[in-house]
């Protein structure tokens, strides 16, 4: 096992959109070949691991670090909201010399994590389905070669049929029979969380091929079976009684008791920071569209340009964009260059309206301090098909929509906020949750039960058990 690269990448793509060992940058580790003296140090031990003093190296803290290094093939992380998941991979991260990469299934779970989209990373299409991954010419140097630990963060929104892909690709272009190439896989989330995206039509269609949607129902885990680790202790929210509450919301146990306690937050009085938080993309553009009326700038229109059965509910974008000089945004593709990926925030610095030309200017400025210039982007869309001879999920193109890739983001849809924390939430569950873990996604992103503003009562039908 050479550790020429070293043992963490840290990932952006190239100007051309390939993977190329020239554009990764690296954590200092030991070059050349590993000694039999590094090697056994690549084994944790709790006496030499320096963890940061501010986070306890608790009991599952160890089992998990244990695992990992010791090369157990197939790992899975779990544990309530709250219980260090994220820390935990960061200071794995921090102390590794695995060469590692960081993968999640949404723009902003990647973001989060500080790695990359799993569809980004191996140049996965939108509606990818194993038979359309192909061979690739790659050098021995390529970065799918020499990767050795795949984390994928975030894992309940992990779709099976995504997971079995990357089994695919793993093994064709590592030339293994091996589950997923020889790569170790970790998958670091908490299934009481939101679920991976299914439209409504693809249920039936799953049905034929897999169990459930979740990742943990996927055909190539079967080579490899989950030596799992629960995380138990709670760090978000430091009252037991208001884990307790969040504990019975996620297991599907509230009483009337809980209820009444949750529901003791109704119109309650918080901080003017509180971040809005509400189920449909509907109510989250009523907000954005207020906070944009208040910017006392001109306004630009941009329609999209749509072909096929594009369905407006499954618009990638909004199909009228209008923006304002200083309007909060978000960036809803990876962008070839890698200058932004899916979920990155940035505030319009310029729009200029060329009329009767395509000449507009739309300028970006990003956390990091660079103003991009954005362009246009082309969604194609997809419908699933179940293929019977092959016994496989299949996707045809239905058409495609246009549009510059962003939105306006002052307020953000539940769905959106996993894996973030806020000190002040205003939830407006507006008729009601309709998503496994939805309601326990949302009260789990605060830390205290008096940063909660409820805008209408939470009922038991809000309460929807994970079928996984």
């Amino acid at each position: 096992m050479g550790d020429t690269l070293g043992s963490f990448f840290a990932f952006a793509v190239s100007a051309r959109g390939r993977h190329s060992l020239k554009n990764f940058s690296l954590i200092n580790r030991p070059n050349g070949a590993l000694t039999a003296k590094t090697k056994s140090r690549l084994a944790f031990n709790p006496r030499n691991y320096k963890m940061n003093k501010n986070i306890e190296v608790n009991n599952e803290f160890k089992e998990a670090l244990e695992l990992i290094a010791n090369g157990t093939p197939s790992v899975f992380i779990t544990g309530n909201a709250g219980t260090g998941k994220t820390t935990f991979l960061k200071h794995f991260l921090m102390h590794t010399r695995k060469k590692t990469v960081v993968l999640a299934p949404t723009g902003v779970a990647a973001l989060n994590a500080g790695g990359q989209t799993i569809h980004s990373f191996f140049y996965f299409k939108p509606g990818v389905t194993e038979s359309k991954i192909k061979k690739k010419k790659l050098s021995q140097n390529s970065i799918y070669k020499k990767v050795e630990t795949i984390i994928i963060d975030e894992a309940s929104m992990l779709r099976c049929d995504l997971l079995d892909c990357i089994d695919r690709f793993l093994r064709l272009n590592r030339e293994s029979m091996q589950a997923f190439g020889g790569v170790q896989m970790v998958f670091i989330g908490d299934l009481q969380q939101l679920p991976p995206v299914v439209k409504q039509d693809e249920y039936a269609i799953f049905k034929t091929a897999y169990q459930s949607p979740c990742f943990l129902h996927a055909r190539s885990l079967a080579q490899a079976p989950l030596s799992t680790v629960a995380l138990k202790k709670i760090y978000r929210q430091q009252d037991s009684n208001f884990i307790s509450l969040l504990n019975a919301v996620g297991n599907g146990t509230a009483t009337d008791i809980e209820l009444k306690a949750l529901n003791s937050r109704v119109n309650a009085n918080i901080g003017n920071d509180a971040v809005y938080l509400t189920t449909t993309n509907i109510k989250a553009s009523e907000i954005n569209k207020a906070f944009l009326r208040a910017i006392d700038t001109a306004h630009f229109t941009f329609l999209a340009e749509t072909e096929g059965n594009a369905d407006v509910k499954n618009f990638p974008a909004d199909y009228e964009l209008t923006l304002k000089k200083g309007a909060q945004v978000m960036m809803l593709n990876n962008d070839s260059g890698g200058r932004w990926i899916n979920g990155t925030i940035g505030t319009v610095e310029n729009v200029q309206r060329q009329l009767n030309s395509d000449a507009n200017t739309i300028s970006v400025k990003f956390p990091n301090g660079r103003t991009e210039s954005i362009e246009p982007y082309k969604w194609e869309i997809f419908k699933y098909v179940f293929n019977e001879k092959l016994n496989a999920i299949e996707t045809e193109s239905a058409g495609y929509f246009k549009q510059y890739p962003l939105k306006l983001s002052w307020a953000v849809t539940i769905h959106k906020s996993q894996g973030k924390t806020f000190d002040n939430v205003t939830i407006d569950l507006e008729r009601g949750a309709f998503a496994p873990g939805q309601l326990y996604v949302a009260l789990s992103r605060c830390t205290t039960l008096d940063g909660i503003k409820l805008v209408k009562p939470i009922t038991k039908r809000d309460i929807i058990s994970h079928n996984v």
